[in-house]
């Protein structure tokens, strides 16, 4: 997008420059691996979604028991600290995963989670579905993806509120009041499907009514803990899923269709892969979708010899991507050139 300023509003100049290159619709490229070994690790099944939930749900209640035990004492802040990550940032990877309905086998569990999930991210589960079928056809494609984290020229201080959670609640509340009092906007309007536009309203107008009681009962009781286990969390705990979601793409190249060069693996510590769910194999999760997150760390195995080298941590990705995000705070048209091994395909570029 040399010979324009970026625009990233999905009806604005960049969609209208994505589609006269060819950008939208296009054929993504994907590592061949055979249809007997993508069948057999594309196999869902309830069990390691099952283990995983009810560990996630029994952290969170153990967390919540002490946190209100201990309310009022130093004893406290151990036990809130652990809630709010598995509040706001576990419930970001089970939205996720749930939503592209590949966590579970069975359909109804899929459901389950992905609501309560979205009520905690206070993301309306009908607008981000649909959302988020958009960022996998259109990856970082300027004017067409909708969840594109860092924008260029980037804005550092929007990147630093987020990690209170600071900018993403307050988009998702006065997002959820904005649909309950006048529905969907004309952005939203572009991907969520007309007849899906009424269960959007009313699930925005429960959550609505859900907060407005949490906050009655909050001052009824003349207390902080109502608001500490549903809605706070989303503040105080959102710290690791921003933390581990600024690498999915940040720093990559914009308005290309090969996910090798917009989209980032990192190797993980185990506790942050249980929270993450596994979606630190994010190239791989881009170009085959389908595949369970419990299945990823096979599926890197098959595509590692076609895929840049791993970031090996966290800390290692951070020291690649912090640098060239403060110079596109400056020059928009710097980003990380991603390396192949020799074994790998040449880049596919537009």
């Amino acid at each position: 997008m040399s010979d324009m300023v970026r625009d990233y509003e999905l009806l604005g100049k960049g969609a209208d420059w994505a589609k006269d290159q060819g950008l939208v619709g296009a054929k993504w490229y994907r590592t061949d691996v055979s249809k007997d070994s993508l069948r057999s690790i594309m196999k869902r099944k309830d069990q390691p979604a099952i283990r995983d939930t009810l560990i996630w749900f029994t952290i969170l209640i153990c967390a919540a028991w002490g946190g209100v035990y201990f309310w009022g004492t130093i004893w406290c802040v151990p036990f809130w600290l652990i809630y709010g990550v598995f509040y706001g940032s576990a419930a970001d990877s089970r939205w996720h995963e749930c939503g592209h309905s590949t966590a579970f086998k069975t359909p109804w569990m899929n459901k389950f989670v992905y609501h309560i999930a979205c009520f905690m991210m206070i993301r309306n589960p009908v607008v981000w579905r649909h959302s988020h079928r958009r960022h996998h056809s259109d990856t970082i494609i300027v004017g067409r993806d909708p969840e594109i984290a860092i924008m260029r020229p980037v804005d550092m201080m929007r990147i630093i509120a987020n990690f209170f959670g600071i900018i993403d609640a307050y988009e998702g509340i006065a997002s959820m009041i904005r649909i309950s009092v006048n529905g969907l906007n004309a952005a939203e309007k572009s991907y969520v499907p007309e007849k899906e536009e009424r269960v959007a309203i009313n699930t925005a107008l429960i959550w609505l009514i859900i907060y407005l009681i949490t906050i009655l009962i909050a001052i009824g009781t003349m207390s902080l803990i109502p608001l500490m286990l549903i809605g706070l969390p989303r503040l105080y705990g959102a710290w690791h899923h921003v933390m581990t979601g600024l690498l999915q793409h940040g720093g990559l190249a914009e308005n290309v269709i090969d996910h090798r060069l917009n989209s980032r693996t990192v190797l993980m510590n185990p506790i942050s892969r249980f929270i993450y769910w596994n979606m630190n194999y994010h190239i791989e999760h881009h170009m085959f979708l389908m595949v369970p997150y419990h299945a990823l760390p096979q599926l890197h195995e098959m595509l590692k010899h076609d895929l840049p080298a791993p970031n090996p941590s966290i800390l290692d990705a951070y020291r690649e991507m912090m640098p060239v995000l403060i110079q596109q705070m400056r020059n928009e048209r710097i980003f990380i050139e991603r390396e192949l091994p020799d074994t790998a395909q040449t880049y596919l570029r537009v």
